[in-house]
């Protein structure tokens, strides 16, 4: 069966992972742990750990089916100091210090739900996000990037190494996808943990990047579809093919001057964004995914 990583968090990831769920592969997700927003930044802000938001996500994302505890991890408290708290992410930091690593937490929450597919965090250390603007200021923390525009670059401090079984994974991998969202606060968060620019850069699997449907307000604001490939470029992460939604992000115009003269990616058209051109919608990104898949044996 085809083994296939998906690479970045938030939102974007977790779409691409129930779209993986419709196809004869065998889905693991790379995931951001640089996120400071919300119940994750509160927990952070207690203790200095991996954000579980994004992850939390992911797991539900590849549950096999839907239950007692996939309900309860996504329940969100709304009365008391538990307030704003999505229990899930309360789950995966009780057991993270009761087991003693991150890695082992996740496994077991993975037996618990069940999962299909595996979720790795990009890093099982703390690290921040921190941006370098095109007027020479320096940004750090994920929601702060979030709202700041002229982003030029983004790395994480400390420079923590990337989880030894992402990196394994990366280098097994049938396909490598990049996957939709915040370019540099989810994707290239992931992306550019210490090792995996080089994994991705050594892997023989493809990798191809699936691009947002719109720029992101103030992230991104004014970027084509090749500023969007630029970005990754520029962080030294290879992209050998991108999906995109003609309808809503525009045309490939500029790929090649966007490479740097490296390898042009494929363009690869396809309708994967809903009718309002919001989210992606998994079965139409399956579909757009198909082709990349290799028949089962």
């Amino acid at each position: 069966m085809t083994s296939v990583v998906a690479i970045g968090g938030g939102h974007g990831l977790a779409a691409t992972l129930r779209a993986l769920r419709r196809l004869p592969v065998e889905p693991t997700a790379v995931v951001s742990v640089a996120d400071d927003g919300g119940s994750t930044g509160r927990l952070r802000a207690d203790t200095d750990r991996a954000a579980p938001g994004d992850i939390r996500r992911c797991l539900l994302a590849l549950a096999a089916q839907p239950n007692a505890l996939t309900r309860a991890m996504d329940h969100r408290f709304t009365t008391g100091e538990l307030e704003g708290h999505a229990f899930g992410n309360l789950l995966i930091a009780a057991m993270e210090e009761s087991e003693g690593s991150l890695l082992v937490a996740l496994e077991e929450i993975s037996s618990l739900i069940p999962t299909v597919g595996r979720v790795l965090p990009a890093t099982g250390e703390f690290v921040e996000l921190v941006a370098e603007l095109g007027d020479g200021r320096s940004i750090k923390g994920q929601v702060a990037i979030a709202n700041s525009e002229g982003i030029r670059r983004v790395h994480l401090e400390p420079a923590a190494p990337a989880c030894p079984s992402a990196i394994d994974a990366i280098g097994e991998a049938d396909l490598i996808l990049l996957s939709p969202g915040s370019l540099f606060t989810s994707v290239l968060a992931a992306a550019v943990v210490p090792g995996i620019p080089s994994a991705i850069a050594t892997a023989p699997g493809r990798v191809v990047y699936v691009s947002n449907l719109h720029p992101q307000h103030r992230e991104t604001e004014g970027f084509s579809l090749a500023d969007h490939v630029g970005a990754l470029v520029d962080h030294n992460i290879r992209v050998d093919a991108v999906i995109f939604d003609p309808q809503w992000i525009g045309q490939p115009d500029g790929l090649e001057s966007a490479t740097s003269g490296r390898p042009i990616p494929t363009a690869m058209p396809a309708m994967v964004g809903d009718d309002d051109g919001r989210i992606h919608q998994s079965d139409r990104l399956a579909e757009a995914l198909r082709p990349l898949i290799a028949p089962a044996e």
